[in-house]
């Protein structure tokens, strides 16, 4: 049997969408129902859906955050009221999506090419997402601005990795080790692409190789004259600081 998760904030529109798919789908077992996309992302982990029908607007994470953590492990349809960039986007994508309020025949023409994808893997929608994600106005002074989220590959995958969860970005031959608390990824991009697109405020620079996020340091040891060790918060992989950099450790 084919299930299906229901992440959307508005009771109306949730119990509208739950009763159309109930109408057009009805052998269609929704397995269980979100209001939020923290609780859209729980759910999904717990059950592990066919098919997830996001709403691109939610608290907590949006529905192209939750879509970037489930990547290829699911079918996606996004749920949204019109949204300029985003709209534009799905059309020219391999993704569904339902405009608010969700008509009968638009969800079902959304249905026949859901059963038809459903015997292929699901779509990698890394790219789209990661351009929507990174999308976003640009400053006064006409800079792009920092990136929020990274292209990697975990294993056999390629996954949206948010910049907030990583610990360290440190040059490994020909790609990037991007390391997490719990798990690491590799990119192909050389860590010196990487610089002009993180915030310099949170993301320092501290050696040729590494770059780590300054939330993540829990203290900076001089093991010697000219060795200075960076410690991490909950981590026991340690950071070698350059010379160069040691004026982000001096104390006033």
């Amino acid at each position: 049997m084919t299930t299906a998760l229901i992440a959307e904030d508005e009771p109306l529109m949730r119990e509208r969408l739950l009763g159309a798919l109930k109408e057009t789908w009805p052998e269609l077992e929704i397995a269980c129902v979100a209001k939020n996309g923290i609780e859209a992302l729980k759910l999904w982990n717990a059950h592990r859906t066919d098919i997830a029908f996001l709403d691109i607007r939610m608290p907590g994470k949006s529905g192209l955050e939750v879509a970037a953590q489930i990547g290829d492990a699911a079918h996606i349809v996004f749920i949204t009221a019109y949204d300029e960039y985003a709209v534009q986007a799905f059309q020219n994508g391999a993704v569904d999506y339902l405009l608010k309020p969700v008509e009968l025949d638009r969800l079902g023409a959304a249905v026949a090419r859901l059963k038809k994808r459903l015997a292929t893997k699901p779509a990698d929608l890394t790219g789209l997402l990661e351009k929507l994600l990174n999308q976003g106005q640009k400053t006064a002074d006409n800079k792009p601005p920092k990136l929020k989220w990274i292209r990697a590959s975990l294993g056999n995958q390629t996954r949206l990795i948010d910049v907030e969860n990583v610990l360290f970005f440190q040059s490994d031959t020909k790609y990037t080790r991007i390391v997490m608390k719990d798990t690491e990824a590799l990119m192909r991009s050389p860590l010196r692409e990487l610089v002009e697109g993180l915030d310099d405020e949170v993301f320092w620079q501290v050696h040729r190789g590494v770059i780590v996020n300054a939330h993540s340091i829990d203290r900076a040891v001089r093991e010697a004259p000219e060795k200075l060790i960076l410690h991490l918060k909950g981590h026991k992989e340690t950071l070698p600081v350059s010379r160069q950099y040691y004026h982000l450790f001096k104390q006033d």
